[in-house]
């Protein structure tokens, strides 16, 4: 006959009450966190899908405004008028010059603008306000109509947000969403769209993108800088021509 033991199997002992309400809870913690993160994972596809379909609907819609411009040309022309295109709703605004003898009144519209730096560039909508300012501070600025290509390329290449006053890189959607998400503004596309056509919300997102750093344009500015552009130098209004500046800057 085998001799008796004192030790205890495992099955005799038993476990603390404390060990055992700190296993059910981190069980019950595991399994908050494996739901919420399925539910975030649905919720992210579900998104991505209501992104990807109004980005196919912008197309569309940049599509058919180009072939309505193409058409109206064509009748223009049929009919021995000339096309006038309608007044863009948006000016890119870069500045050319910096701060020496500079007078108070346009050193503040710059402000204003928030162009505090040589080669800053920023959207404006198009009022009489805005028109009025840009032509006091033209001596420091050019301005012109930007075209989708351009808008898209600015905001894809050089597109950084304002969050909490800090400069942050746009590399993902979470970050325009968090900032105009209440605007309806879920994507980098429909960033670019509220740009581009002014929608009602275009004082939030322009405010919301950072003031653009932009280079030198290739090849350096015109030899006379300093005279208007219809006159062979660089600032001023230059209309649909700023588009290839930003092309040479960006």
């Amino acid at each position: 006959m085998a001799p008796s033991t004192t030790v205890p199997t495992v099955a005799d002992i038993e476990v603390p009450e404390t060990l055992l309400k700190k296993r059910k809870q981190n069980e019950k913690a595991r399994e908050e966190r494996v739901a919420k993160a399925a539910a975030a994972r649905k919720a992210s596809r579900a998104k991505r899908v209501v992104i990807f379909k109004r980005a196919e609907k912008y197309v569309k819609e940049y599509l058919e405004q180009e072939k309505e411009e193409i058409r109206l040309k064509r009748a223009a022309r049929a009919a021995g008028d000339f096309y006038v295109p309608a007044q863009s709703k948006v000016y890119f605004v870069v500045r050319i010059r910096g701060i020496n003898e500079i007078a108070p009144k346009p050193r503040k519209i710059l402000q204003l603008l928030r162009l505090l730096q040589i080669n800053n560039g920023v959207f404006v909508k198009v009022t009489k306000a805005t028109e009025q300012m840009l032509r006091l501070v033209e001596p420091y600025i050019t301005y012109g109509e930007p075209n989708l290509k351009t808008v898209r390329e600015l905001i894809y290449k050089r597109g950084y947000g304002k969050v909490d006053k800090q400069r942050v890189p746009l590399s993902n959607n979470q970050v325009i969403e968090a900032a105009l998400g209440k605007y309806d503004i879920l994507s980098v596309e429909d960033l670019v769209h509220e740009i581009i056509t002014v929608g009602p919300n275009f004082k939030q997102a322009s405010n919301f993108l950072w003031p653009f750093k932009l280079s030198n344009p290739t090849g350096g500015w015109r030899t006379r800088k300093f005279k208007h552009f219809v006159q062979g130098g660089d600032f001023g209004d230059r209309e649909s021509n700023i588009n290839k500046l930003i092309r040479q800057m960006n």
